[in-house]
Order: C-alpha cells, then sequence, then structure tokens
C-alpha cells in the first residue's frame, strides 16, 4: 500500500491516519501513513508483514479483528488477543 500522499476524505474531511507496531515496552517498531477512509485492518496486515510473529502475541483493539488478519497471525505462529467485533457471526 503505497501511496503519494496519506490524506483521504472521511466523514470529518481530510484526514490522515497514523498506523503504529510497538513492543513490548511500547517503543515503535515501524509505523504506516494511511488516507482517513482506509479501513485499519488493512494497514495491519502491511505492518505484521514485515515482521517475525513467531512466539509474538499481537495487541490490538476490535477494528483490527477481521478473520483474514487473525488467520494470518496464526499462519505465522503468532498469537492474538483482539477483541472480537460486535457483529461478527463467530465470536
Amino acid at each position: 500500500m503505497v501511496e503519494n500522499q496519506a490524506i483521504g476524505l472521511s466523514r470529518g474531511g481530510r484526514t490522515t491516519k497514523i498506523h503504529a507496531v510497538v513492543d513490548g515496552l511500547g517503543n515503535p517498531v515501524r509505523f504506516l501513513l494511511t488516507g482517513g477512509q482506509v479501513h485499519d485492518s488493512r494497514a495491519a496486515k502491511t505492518l505484521l508483514e514485515s515482521l517475525d510473529l513467531s512466539d509474538s502475541n499481537v495487541i490490538a483493539d476490535k477494528a483490527y479483528g477481521t478473520t483474514d488478519l487473525r488467520q494470518y497471525i496464526t499462519a505465522e505462529s503468532g498469537t492474538y488477543t483482539i477483541p472480537p467485533k460486535e457483529n461478527a457471526k463467530n465470536k
């Protein structure tokens, strides 16, 4: 997901989102800027693909709780702590 500018249009007008991966102490490891209309889970997979997830626990909020992202983390020998989305069929 390479963009010339990370400025998007959403209900709030022109916005930018900062997506970050931090270590256990809160130190930034990777970050990505996207337009405000880009869903959080799309950026998460892009960030995680460059990291070794084996023996790691990915902690995120429910915006990142897509089945695709959960399966990706599991396939990379990682675990996750992500609450289910309220509209999820299989919580």
